[in-house]
């Protein structure tokens, strides 16, 4: 016998993971500082953000040095305790409502998101699924239905707050995992435009989501109103240029871009550091997730491989929904860039991704025994 090991190749997919994700967190941390510049207090974003940082890094190396296995026994506990925790934030007594949405939990000074927790328990349970029924995907009740059933448990109560974005993301995630999982494809293109129709429906019966896609097919006449965030980021970027009007000043966080420290915050970066900026953004995104794809070829099992393809796709997906948006692909919705926009339990749940990224790219190169003869 002799042991192979390729601590070579894990740390090159560690480094191609970490250092965008600290790229990005550092660029964050400027930029929510230069955001802030018109508040009375103009450290304030950039000092929660920095205390949010601490709490999401030590998630993340939690989450970089867990037992996968225990979490899986943990999946459906977890799933239950999330889905009772999206429950509650509809709850009119309960629940903090912002801008007509019911998203979050206070608990004294701080808010939680339950949808960015959900994120987590959906990969978890869903991979745990997948495993666990790999041989039987091809079957309608097992490949199809219950896997859906999950999913569906999960957007059904994260479309009611209404969040929109987070559910398309989540939905997004689940059927790619499903799919990857080995569901037959007749199946899943009959479910997928039911659930697309539905999808459909929700936003023509919800009139504020009705106008936004009324006033992404015309943004130049609805500027003054129903584009106009959309327009001023578009502003930002043809005023930022190649190089950027520099850190600090730009106009647009002098409250011309309403909240730009958090959906629309991509928006700041092309205007005060310029294309150069935004195009190292995309890469950084780029790189992670080619750094994931490279390392599934050695995943051992479905639950390792699904849980990393998901951990991954919740990271680059939802920065994708957010680069489309802020740049004009996509009607407007609230969704956040992550690791640059402000939000606490979002910025944990994508540095707890990074982590479950991190452990299995580490599990999977530790070293093997191997037969001399498979040489």
């Amino acid at each position: 016998m002799e042991v192979k090991s390729e601590k070579g190749s894990f740390l090159g997919a560690w480094i191609a993971i970490i250092l965008p994700v600290l790229f990005l967190s550092v660029l964050g941390l400027l930029i929510l500082r230069s955001a802030g510049a018109n508040r009375a207090d103009p450290f304030m974003i950039a000092r929660k953000q920095s205390i949010w940082l601490c709490v999401a890094f030590a998630a993340g190396i939690f989450a970089a040095f867990v037992d996968l296995k225990l979490v899986k026994k943990l999946s459906i506990p977890l799933a239950i305790g999330t889905l009772v925790l999206l429950a509650l934030a509809l709850i009119p007594a309960i629940g903090k409502e912002v801008n007509g949405a019911r998203r979050w939990l206070e608990f004294g000074p701080i808010l939680i998101q339950p949808s960015d927790i959900a994120k987590f328990s959906l990969i978890i349970l869903l991979s745990s699924y997948l495993h666990d029924n790999q041989r039987r995907m091809g079957e309608l009740l097992t490949g199809i239905i219950k896997p859906f059933c999950i999913l569906g448990a999960f957007c059904m109560l994260i479309i009611l707050e209404p969040d929109f974005g987070t559910t398309a993301l989540c939905g997004a995630v689940g059927f790619t995992l499903i799919f990857l999982a080995g569901a037959k494809v007749r199946y899943l293109g009959s479910l997928v435009l039911l659930a697309v129709a539905a999808f459909a429906a929700a936003i023509y019966h919800n009139p504020v989501r009705l106008q936004r896609i009324m006033s992404f097919m015309d943004v130049e006449g609805t500027k003054a109103d129903g584009s106009y965030q959309l327009y001023q980021a578009l502003l930002a970027f043809g005023s930022g240029g190649v190089e950027g009007v520099g850190l600090g000043n730009g106009r647009q966080q002098l409250s011309f871009l309403p909240e730009a420290h958090t959906d629309f915050v991509f928006a700041i970066v092309g205007e005060e550091l310029g294309l150069i900026f935004t195009i190292a953004v995309v890469a950084a995104f780029f790189i992670l997730f080619i750094a994931t794809i490279y390392s599934l070829r050695k995943a051992p099992n479905m639950y390792e491989f699904s849980l990393c393809t998901g951990a991954m796709l919740m990271i680059v997906l939802q920065a994708l929904f957010n680069l489309c948006v802020v740049t004009g692909l996509m009607p407007t919705k609230g969704i956040s860039l992550p690791f640059i926009s402000y939000g606490g339990s979002n910025l944990v749940a994508m540095f707890a991704f990074t982590g479950l990224l991190i452990n299995c790219v580490r599990s999977w190169s530790k070293p093997t025994q191997i037969k001399i003869s498979e040489l």
